[in-house]
């Protein structure tokens, strides 16, 4: 048997309909009413933050990043991150959120947020959100509500509402 190589690259135009495929499989038709999926509906993610990972021509995995406002300034909401259930424990989520957030780091972005499982997300650098100082459009775990800093210090200056884009 062959091994085939895992690639990772930007997220295409084309791959939309995978990655919905995929979204599907991982969090069922429940996902239209998580806070973190209402905040960034309607706005794209930026296709230059988000990222796709193949095993040949089978797309495996995947990580969004849009655009929002952190307490009036910039941020990032990154999310959904989702790997195949069939390809779990193989690295890919690691691979794609370090993919991610140094393409973030590198075009210069200061803060992302996410709502996600803490101990997995803690490997990355990503803290809770102080209880208060940062709102987002609905209800969330607040020990799910996660941070990470890109420029030391900067979310201690942002407090507030969590908002898209537009």
């Amino acid at each position: 048997m062959t091994s085939l190589p895992l690639t990772i690259r930007q997220e295409l135009p084309g791959d939309a309909a995978a990655i919905e495929r995929l979204h599907e499989r991982a969090f069922g038709p429940g996902r239209y009413a998580r806070t973190a999926f209402r905040l960034r509906e309607g706005r794209p993610p930026d296709p230059a933050l988000s990222f796709a990972s193949h095993v040949g021509t089978f797309l495996v995995g995947s990580v969004r990043v849009t655009p929002v406002s952190v307490g009036g300034g910039p941020g990032l909401m990154l999310g959904p991150l989702t790997v195949d259930p069939a390809f779990e424990g193989r690295g890919i989520g690691a691979a794609l959120m370090q993919q991610a957030i140094e393409a973030a780091r590198a075009a210069g972005h200061e803060l992302i947020l996410l709502v996600g499982d803490a101990p997995y997300y803690a490997r990355f650098g990503f803290k809770p959100v102080r209880s208060g100082h940062l709102m987002l459009p609905g209800p969330a775990d607040p020990g799910r509500f996660l941070a990470l800093e890109l420029v030391e210090g900067v979310l201690a200056s942002r407090k507030g509402a969590v908002t898209v884009l537009r």
